[in-house]
């Protein structure tokens, strides 16, 4: 799994800082929280999370034929990213 363009805390710093996590989410769209090290949960702006809700939303009345050329049809996101990623082992990737 690859985290590009997102926004990482840890677990700690949620604690503490909420407001300050939330005001990163409604910038970034999205902040990943970390836990011991690994991804643990993820925080969304309210516009992010309605796009994604929408999204899934549509997805649900789709028969399986239909899901999986919605699947099919998806860019592979390696071909697409650019500049820096970083894996799920925290190893920093250049493009």
């Amino acid at each position: 799994m690859i985290f590009s363009g997102m926004t990482i805390v840890s677990n700690s710093d949620m604690i503490k800082a909420y407001k300050a996590c939330r005001d990163k989410a409604e910038i970034a769209g999205k902040v990943l929280i970390f836990k011991n090290n690994q991804p643990d949960a993820v925080l969304f702006s309210m516009k992010e999370y309605e796009r994604f809700s929408e999204f899934f939303d549509y997805l649900e009345y789709l028969n399986p034929e239909e899901l999986e050329l919605v699947f099919k049809s998806l860019p592979n996101l390696a071909d697409r990213r650019k500049g820096r990623a970083i894996s799920l082992h925290g190893e920093e990737t250049a493009e």
